[in-house]
């Protein structure tokens, strides 16, 4: 029987988040001229508006998750990107350093405090509850955008096929796309 590995549920979700993101903003980057910042009904009022807003809450967490001290500066510009490709460029960055962080995890790291550095105070919280908020709050919004593409001329692409091997079949391409194997996302 093999040992458990408390990280290993952690790796997976940030791979798993990668792919997701890689599904949504290829999805994106077929939309019509003018889909991607229509008004539309959601938290956000637009695709445009959830991706910048995920990205920008990604940009804080992982920073903090790194020990870094970029607090509220990682929303001044609520949308930092107007387009989609540049967007996805920026999202594909974070989602690798979320990916090597997890890499990295111990499960000594996992019960060490964060900080995490808001406005007026240093938020202290265990690596492993930011992480879990963290992929809670991508889950969240990548599912609004989902919903928001079904008003648009891109079919939503399926976002829950990739925790488990039965699932290879569904992701062979994007996997080598990203430069992962399965051997990696199965360990």
């Amino acid at each position: 029987m093999p040992s458990f590995d408390p990280c290993r549920s952690f790796r997976k979700l940030a791979y798993n988040n990668a792919l997701a993101n890689h599904r949504l903003h290829a999805a994106c980057q077929r939309l019509q001229p003018g889909e991607f910042e229509a008004s539309r009904m959601s938290f956000f009022p637009s695709i445009k508006s959830t991706l910048n807003h995920m990205l920008t809450v990604d940009w804080f967490y992982v920073d903090g998750l790194e020990g870094g001290t970029l607090g509220p500066a990682a929303w001044k510009v609520e949308e930092p990107f107007g387009d989609i490709e540049r967007l996805s460029q920026a999202q594909k960055m974070v989602d690798h350093r979320l990916v090597t962080l997890c890499e990295r995890l111990t499960p000594i790291d996992l019960a060490s405090t964060v900080e995490l550095h808001r406005s007026e105070r240093i938020q202290r919280e265990l690596m492993e509850d930011v992480l879990s908020h963290l992929f809670q709050h991508q889950t969240h919004h990548r599912g609004q955008a989902h919903a928001m593409l079904s008003g648009t001329s891109v079919e939503p692409p399926q976002l829950d096929e990739f925790i488990v091997a039965d699932d290879a079949r569904f992701r062979g391409g994007e996997v080598a796309a990203l430069g992962w194997t399965e051997d990696i996302l199965m360990r």
